[in-house]
């Protein structure tokens, strides 16, 4: 039996077109002992599979991290599906602030050692003894006061198009990276403030909540379901919105916009500007933020370096990749030194 995607993004744009239907594109994690990640893993994907599931989701011993997009019809399908599992019943599910049809293009189902790299020991903390969750009401009144320390657990990449006022943006490139940096940073608080965080959709202030606690923070909280959850409830129940910019996300979509404020500049010009690219050379594929001046100028490439390579044929394209040891710079994300406003 076919257990991995065989269609290419572009045939399965070609079918979501022809379908004309409409798709959610939805996230969810659940920190769980799954004793045979590879058996779970291969039902998830024919399960899924016949509801025309697609997306990007981890599985390991410690739980399922799934970033996805289901047909609208099929929802209610999906969702009894997860509430057969025992550890997924009733899991929230953070529907995305913006829908696009071709949020995710392939069905990805892979087993790893974590659901998010953290980079820590498990075995030398309790990982379920984790911090307070917050609804967005009660997180607007805690990080509006005098002893709270606000911190974005994510990227700087993230946090760069959007965050929080008044929040710390560890400038880091890794979840991993920011845990002991934002120890350091705040370790005389330990006991004296409340350390309130905040991710995209929850998942890594679930285990951040955990360390910290475990570091000797006594009054840990956490936004319950991330920026994504937060947004729904401030409009739902007609809060104040304190999140300015851009929420990132990790798909085709690229960020879903939260408020109009516009924090962040072209990484090429300066000009304020929140929207991220790839180069177009796909021997870079670089991730920056780019303006529409910029990119018409450079043909969607982050240098004209990048944009000679780009101009070849496919041929001349692959001939120069050939032979490369040196690994693209994707993971460079916006910090290329190319970028020469960066400097």
């Amino acid at each position: 039996m076919q257990l991995y995607n065989k269609l290419s993004a572009k045939e399965r744009a070609e079918i979501i077109d022809l379908a004309g239907e409409k798709r959610l594109t939805i996230s969810f994690y659940k920190y769980y002992q799954i004793k045979s990640p590879q058996v779970f893993r291969d039902d998830l994907y024919v399960s899924w599979e016949k509801l025309n599931v697609l997306g990007r989701i981890y599985v390991s011993c410690e739980g399922i991290n799934a970033q996805l997009s289901i047909p609208a019809k099929a929802f209610t399908a999906f969702k009894e599906h997860l509430d057969s599992i025992s550890f997924l019943t009733g899991v929230r599910l953070n529907i995305a602030i913006e829908q696009d049809n071709k949020s995710f293009l392939k069905l990805k189902i892979k087993v790893r050692d974590k659901i998010v790299a953290d980079g820590l020991n498990d075995d030398t903390f309790d990982v379920t003894d984790i911090g307070t969750h917050l609804k967005a009401k009660d997180f607007n009144t805690l990080i509006d006061q005098d002893d709270t320390i606000l911190v974005d657990m994510r990227n700087h990449y993230e946090s760069e198009i959007g965050h929080f006022d008044g929040a710390i943006t560890p400038d880091v490139d890794t979840f991993r990276d920011s845990l002991p940096i934002i120890e350091e940073d705040i370790k005389e608080h330990k006991e004296s403030k409340n350390l309130v965080m905040y991710c995209t959709g929850g998942i890594r202030c679930e285990k951040a909540s955990a360390y910290f606690k475990h570091k000797g923070f006594k009054n840990v909280y956490q936004l319950e379901g991330g920026i994504i959850e937060y947004v729904r409830q401030t409009k739902e129940e007609k809060l104040e919105n304190k999140f300015k910019g851009k929420n990132f996300v990790f798909d085709h979509r690229r960020s879903e916009r939260v408020s109009e404020d516009v924090i962040s500049k072209c990484h090429q010009c300066g000009e304020a500007c929140d929207t991220h690219e790839n180069c177009a050379n796909e021997a870079c594929h670089l991730l920056f933020i780019q303006c529409e001046s910029c990119k018409a100028k450079l043909d969607n490439c982050c240098t004209i370096a990048c944009q000679k390579v780009n101009s070849l044929s496919f041929e001349e394209q692959k001939e120069l990749r050939k032979g490369a040891t040196e690994s693209n710079r994707i993971f460079k994300k916006g910090r290329s030194e190319a970028l020469k406003y960066k400097k």
